[in-house]
């Protein structure tokens, strides 16, 4: 008998004007036909951040994207009677076989009429089922919208904040000695707040207020997209109506193909589940979640079923995005950059606040083979700026684009045969590059799956909102060719690998010549019971540098290799406590320097009492400088995201505790500290602290009506 647990969900959504606030709130309250909806046993409850540790053992670069794509698909769980082979595949737990054998049940027993039915069907072990749950849901009862409204499957109100307690330089008065001439414009403490009203697969309705330290707690710029708070956001989404099969208002991403155009903003990457992330799914219109202040949409889009098995997708979109803009003779504004980090603190930085108009008009027309055996879809995406874009007049920049509009279009397709899928994409842009990907995932067996996957990104491809998998963070001047492996010999134990080659013709920053590299991993998994898992990782990646000891003249390049070793061991006794303890070391040399080592030590601890959850860490670390440092999730609030870098000599501990003081109020507090043995200044410029101590206090509370 599987055992489930009652759990609450929360979005992080994008804000728009008042207006559009009105208009939604309004469709939201028209009577719409009957959906799919239904009961279900309660789900159990998941640490997306040891979910993500366990997919990623090293963070990928975009980890926060990746995060926000998780929770919103634990936020708002999967019906398996409605879902399609690409939802199944973004929960990155089922096998090419598995996803296989769950549509061959359903088409041959009809819906399910529990989850506990998965125990049924052939290659589900109780282990995958239990992944799964988080993830899924079962509608076996249709209900009106209003009766949806009455009993939402989220509905809260959650507020954050919290602040460094040693004080940084930018909050300091000013000093006639320093160089600094400026400091940050608001307080020291940061600040979220989040409300959303939803029911997975009806109705979704947010709004999130933030701000960073340092930036200013009211600023009204409705010109600027800046709405009292420096980051607002909101969406109203009504879904299954008839043809109309998804309608959002406000922010909103659009995932389609391998994400060669449109990519929902994150892109996997390399990872410990070597088979999945070679693939992306189409997974079509989703508001908005991250706290990212970049990459989304802003206006109107929806989703229409054509036929039975043909949709088409239209969205459009105005809005504001932060540039870095001087003056030029032949444009009245030349943009030279888009920053992303989202802070707004300094002048100069409020400078650059949504400083570009950037208007987006798109489409997504896409038809399903029966039997669920795949898909073929087409793609365009039109972007327009009022601003000439240029970037800075570099070698490495000479491909990249310039003007202010761009058109790119493309195909993608998919199909499975027996065991094996095949996917492609292919798209052009305004310029005339060309990009494309094509691969297989392949299951032998229960006991063996492959993946292979090869890309190809010209120097002069410009997507803006592609993002598919690539060794670089964008999508362009590469070709690459990857291979990845995974055996499960029995239920205990598991052996993963892959192998990446890239190479890059033109060339990048810091890189004066066309260059190559490759990397490879290794990860074997031992879970004996479902109590106690251990794992050890290898991870190794070469590349081309420049040469840092090379005269001025003809720029040579040398090897760079960052290595990566982990053991980690984790055991839970579940609803009472868990245990996990990891070593890791990480290394970075290239052939001209000695290199830098690091290595931590980690003990995290999690009790549970009746109504308190406490959960701490002890860390000890020792690095030789920056380059060596380590990165090592820690557990953070529900839907908070950390994953700091430790570095030089030192210790890093926390605690937090989550107390439920009733069923609609839960609280949070957390406190964490990293002091250095060795430095007597921490970081620089205006986020300098004076001292070998670095605390942060941060409190939230949840309360759900």
């Amino acid at each position: 008998m599987l055992r489930s647990m009652k759990t609450t969900y929360a979005f992080d959504l994008q804000g728009f004007p008042f207006g559009y606030f009105l208009w939604a709130t309004a469709l939201l309250c028209i009577y719409l036909p009957a959906v799919s909806l239904g009961q279900n046993p309660p789900r159990g409850e998941i640490d997306i951040n040891t979910f993500i540790a366990e997919l990623f053992p090293i963070p990928p670069d975009d980890s926060e994207e990746l995060f926000e794509a998780l929770l919103q698909l634990y936020a708002s769980p999967l019906d398996l009677n409605t879902a399609t082979p690409d939802d199944l595949a973004t929960t990155f737990i089922l096998s090419e076989e598995q996803i296989r054998a769950f549509f061959d049940y359903r088409e041959k027993a009809g819906a399910l009429l529990s989850l506990y039915e998965l125990q049924a069907i052939a290659g589900f072990d109780i282990y995958t089922i239990r992944r799964l749950l988080p993830f899924v849901t079962v509608s076996t009862k249709a209900v009106s919208i209003q009766d949806a409204l009455k009993n939402p499957g989220q509905h809260f109100l959650m507020f954050r904040s919290g602040k460094l307690m040693e004080r940084q330089k930018g909050f300091a008065p000013l000093d006639s000695s320093s160089n600094a001439v400026t400091r940050y414009q608001g307080p020291p403490f940061n600040g979220y707040l989040r409300y959303r009203n939803a029911r997975s697969g009806a109705y979704s309705f947010g709004i999130t207020l933030e701000k960073d330290s340092g930036e200013e707690v009211w600023d009204w710029n409705a010109q600027r997209q800046v709405f009292g708070i420096d980051y607002t956001s909101f969406h109203a989404q009504i879904m299954n109506r008839g043809r109309l099969k998804n309608l959002i208002i406000g922010d909103f991403q659009m995932q389609a193909g391998q994400g060669m155009i449109t990519g929902a903003g994150f892109s996997l990457g390399k990872g410990s589940e070597v088979i999945r992330t070679v693939y992306r799914s189409t997974t079509g219109l989703k508001a908005y979640t991250s706290a990212t202040e970049a990459n989304f949409f802003r206006g109107m889009a929806a989703a229409f079923s054509i036929t039975s098995r043909t949709d088409l997708t239209i969205f459009i979109s105005k809005t504001k995005r932060d540039a870095t803009q001087d003056a030029d003779s032949n444009h009245s504004t030349v943009t030279t950059s888009l920053p992303i980090t989202g802070y707004h603190r300094t002048p100069s930085e409020i400078e650059k606040h949504n400083a570009l108009r950037e208007q987006n008009a798109g489409l997504h027309f896409m038809h399903r083979f029966a039997s669920h055996r795949g898909q073929i879809g087409l793609t365009m995406l039109r972007t327009g700026y009022n601003s000439f874009i240029q970037k800075r007049d570099l070698a490495y920049n000479r491909y990249e684009f310039s003007g202010k509009q761009n058109l790119v279009a493309g195909l993608h397709g998919d199909y499975r045969w027996q065991n094996i899928h095949f996917f492609a994409e292919s798209a052009i842009s305004k310029s005339g590059g060309t990009g494309a990907i094509g691969g297989l995932i392949a299951s032998i067996g229960r006991k063996l799956d492959v993946s292979v996957m090869v890309r190809h990104y010209a120097r002069n491809f410009h997507t803006f909102y592609g993002n598919p998998i690539s060794e670089a963070t964008r999508p362009i001047n590469e070709r690459g060719a990857y291979a990845g492996i995974r055996w499960s010999p029995s239920r205990k134990w598991q052996w993963s690998a892959y192998f990446d080659y890239f190479r890059f013709p033109w060339l990048k920053y810091q890189v004066d010549r066309p260059s190559v590299g490759y990397d490879y991993f290794l990860h074997w998994l031992w879970k004996p019971s479902r109590r106690l898992n251990a794992y050890v990782l290898f991870h190794e990646k070469h590349k081309q540098v420049n040469d840092p000891s090379a005269e001025s003249g003809e720029p040579t390049l040398v090897w760079s290799i960052k290595r990566t070793a982990m053991f980690n061991i984790n055991y839970e006794v579940p609803l009472q406590c868990a245990f996990r303890t990891r070593l890791q070391y990480g290394g970075l040399k290239n052939e001209r320097t000695a290199g830098s080592n690091g290595f931590t030590v980690v003990q995290d601890v999690t009790w549970h009492l009746s109504k308190v959850e406490i959960s701490g860490r002890v860390a000890f670390f020792k690095t030789d400088d920056y380059d060596s440092r380590q990165y090592v999730y820690e557990k953070d609030m529900l839907y908070a995201f950390s994953i700091p870098a430790y570095y030089n000599t030192g210790t890093r501990h926390y605690v937090m505790l989550r107390y439920t003081v009733s069923k609609q109020l839960k609280i949070w507090l957390r406190w964490s500290q990293t002091r250095y043995s060795d430095i007597e200044k921490i970081s620089s410029g205006l986020n300098e602290i004076e001292g070998n101590k670095r605390s942060e206090a941060k409190m939230q509370v949840m309360y759900q009506f």
